[in-house]
């Protein structure tokens, strides 16, 4: 592949560290005679326009806005790679610990708050979750919902810190946060497991990948994809890179991985965003 046609890759600017990872991965890939460059978008909605429309070769992409590519291409778009953490993600129900909250059923009368409307783990899957377990989340409970960083599909976690806001000042009893959030409070202590617990945990589901479109040339994809898995964490700037991204390897997205975007469509469908 000519140095004069480098592939471009999108991503979307949720925080000023997504220049220094991309610039590490741009790096890299160029170091191994497989040229790469990259854009930034403010929001999902117009990096998937700027892939449909052949603007970029390649997405990341949130798990919402692969179902949107997907719906689009009647599920004929490429997955290359996604991160290790992007399989078996999962969402948790936290509630206060002095409201009596052990269980879903429980939840039933209380004050129940959401992150942004386009985040599949704080607002679209819990919302799903729940009434798969027969609970009616605009009856059988008072929503309170953050939509804030409306079109970067919950990366900012900004509507998440909301609701533990929310928790902790008694201003909801019980809300949704995905796994990996919760995990990092108690971790920064921000959140005492004695004031606030989880409840419960979401059956697992897909997060992240790199979208191609159908006709994407397949030895370039698998190229790609060889080098994106051949990344090692011995080396600093890779390890660094993965640190700020959230991963220990790229992994192919096959099986489980691909299979897990499933209840997100139905979720999105069933809620009109498709």
């Amino acid at each position: 592949m000519s140095k004069k046609h480098a592939l471009l890759v999108g991503a979307v600017a949720y925080d000023p560290k997504v220049i220094a990872i991309w610039d590490i991965i741009r790096d890299y890939y160029q170091k191994n005679d497989f040229p790469i460059d990259y854009v930034l978008f403010s929001n999902y909605e117009a990096q998937v326009d700027a892939l449909l429309n052949r603007f970029i070769d390649i997405a990341w992409n949130t798990n919402v806005a692969y179902v949107r590519i997907q719906e689009t291409l009647e599920g004929k778009a490429k997955v290359l790679g996604m991160r290790d953490t992007d399989i078996h993600f999962t969402s948790k129900i936290v509630a206060r610990a002095d409201r009596g909250i052990d269980s879903l059923q429980d939840l039933k009368g209380k004050r129940f708050a959401l992150g942004s409307a386009d985040s599949a783990q704080a607002a679209i899957l819990p919302y799903h979750f729940l009434k798969q377990n027969e609970i009616d989340p605009e009856t059988d409970l008072q929503l309170i919902r953050f939509n804030l960083d409306v079109g970067k599909h919950g990366d900012t976690g900004t509507s998440e810190y909301e609701v533990l806001r929310a928790l902790k000042q008694g201003e909801a009893d019980a809300g949704a946060i995905g796994e990996s959030t919760w995990i990092r409070m108690l971790e920064q202590g921000m959140v005492s497991s004695d004031e606030i617990k989880s409840v419960w945990t979401s059956p697992g589901y897909s997060h992240c990948n790199f979208t191609v479109l159908p006709d994407f040339d397949d030895a370039l994809g698998k190229r790609f994809s060889e080098l994106l898995f051949a990344m090692d964490p011995a080396e600093p700037e890779i390890r660094k890179m993965m640190e700020m991204e959230g991963l220990n390897e790229w992994v192919p997205a096959d099986g489980e991985g691909i299979e897990g975007y499933k209840v997100l469509h139905d979720a999105m469908k069933d809620q009109g965003l498709l």
